[in-house]
């Protein structure tokens, strides 16, 4: 795809990628970009690069507006491969450019590419450079979502530049928000959250009031996946705001495995139960529903009810591997509930319930257990469960 404009001399030179469909598992069915930004002035800077894959093409647009000779600074905002991995063929052509990175960023990119006659520039929140008629402004974001990460704020055309900050998945032939379905554009810049960012909502909440502070309010916000937010910014800023203070909705999603029917006859029965309650309820086979969007989908909602039947005393293995994933994201203000039937000895609810406890995790105890097939009676109990849960939630 060929350079698109973001503002005078100050292009997008990314790529798209339409195949994509597994991102160190984070199921990608939309695609992604890998956006990479190009500022011509007195000194030309490129802030990021592009997956190794896709270094022709960025080459390529690069050499469409400038040559590559020319390119003074290359600005590495985070060292993630997906980012980073084409900077030593950009640096074989820019023999003269300066990488500028945070301490950290130069560190992994020595580490990842040896770089030995690379020239660094280290920068800190508040350094600025001149590019001529227009200044790059730095700010670290340290676990943003790795150590190294940093913002890049192009002051007098105030297009801030996040790395992976306020990104999405999504492949498309557009580079603006404003072009792409909004329905689409929110549900994959909330998925990304919740798989990526979610572990760092208390950093966000002070990385957004610090912007403030330094008087960075972007007109424009471009993010090194997925589209440009140039029509409206804040709605992407004020929705990480939400997601990140655990603002939920009276929603409720039951994620649930099943081996003979049993636990799936009683997720019904507590779906049932929760929305003639008036509760927004959806629920998800975990082996059927790719991972990354049951967790969108916990994101969301403000009770999460984990189903499981016991095998060898403990869950089916694909919920414990959900709720290893999950729990390494720390979900933030939510109710939590288990259920399960067994056979003979039981342990689903109880391993399930321990694993939500030693998150620290707010479980409603103890659970509901019910032996080989549900009866007409238990199936009201797993009313009442789901009655419990609504009533929890407000």
């Amino acid at each position: 795809m060929s350079p698109v404009r973001l503002s005078k001399n100050v292009y997008w030179v990314g790529a798209v990628d339409w195949d994509v469909r597994d991102f160190h598992g984070y199921e990608t069915r939309r695609g992604t970009t890998y956006n990479a930004y190009l500022v011509i002035d007195e000194k030309t800077a490129l802030i990021d690069t592009v997956k190794h894959a896709f270094q022709n093409e960025l080459v390529g647009n690069i050499q469409e507006l400038t040559s590559l000779r020319d390119v003074d600074y290359v600005v590495v905002n985070h060292v993630e491969k997906d980012h980073s991995s084409s900077l030593p063929s950009i640096m074989r052509y820019a023999k003269n450019a300066t990488i500028v990175s945070t301490r950290r960023g130069r560190d992994g990119l020595t580490k990842y590419y040896g770089g030995g006659d690379w020239t660094f520039k280290i920068v800190e929140t508040g350094d600025e450079l001149n590019l001529g008629k227009r200044t790059l402004s730095f700010v670290e974001a340290p676990m943003l979502h790795w150590p190294d990460s940093m913002f890049t704020y192009l002051k007098e055309d105030e297009i801030l530049m996040p790395n992976d900050a306020f990104g999405q998945h999504l492949a498309s032939s557009q580079r603006f928000d404003d072009e792409v379905d909004q329905a689409v554009l929110m549900d994959e810049a909330a998925k990304y959250y919740a798989n990526i960012l979610m572990p760092f909502a208390s950093l966000i909440l002070k990385k957004v009031e610090e912007l403030s502070d330094l008087g960075i309010e972007p007109r424009m916000i471009a993010p090194s996946h997925g589209v440009i937010w140039r029509s409206n910014p804040k709605k992407i800023v004020d929705s990480y705001v939400k997601w990140s203070m655990g603002v939920t909705g009276r929603k409720a999603v039951i994620i649930y495995d099943t081996m003979w029917g049993s636990t799936r006859r009683m997720a019904y029965a507590i779906l049932d139960a929760l929305s003639s309650r008036g509760v927004e309820t959806r629920l998800l086979h975990i082996r059927r529903t790719d991972l990354a969007e049951v967790v969108k989908e916990v994101l969301e909602a403000k009770a999460v009810v984990v189903g499981s039947p016991t095998l060898n005393n403990s869950m089916l293995p694909a919920i414990g591997s959900f709720l290893t994933y999950i729990v390494g994201l720390r979900p933030k203000g939510k109710v939590w509930a288990s259920f399960g039937s067994y056979g003979w000895g039981g342990g689903a609810v109880r391993k399930i319930n321990r694993i939500l406890k030693e998150a620290n995790l707010d479980v409603l105890e103890p659970g509901l257990s019910i032996r080989y097939a549900p009866s007409k009676e238990e199936l009201q109990s797993c009313k009442e469960f789901g009655e419990k849960i609504a009533e929890k939630i407000g």
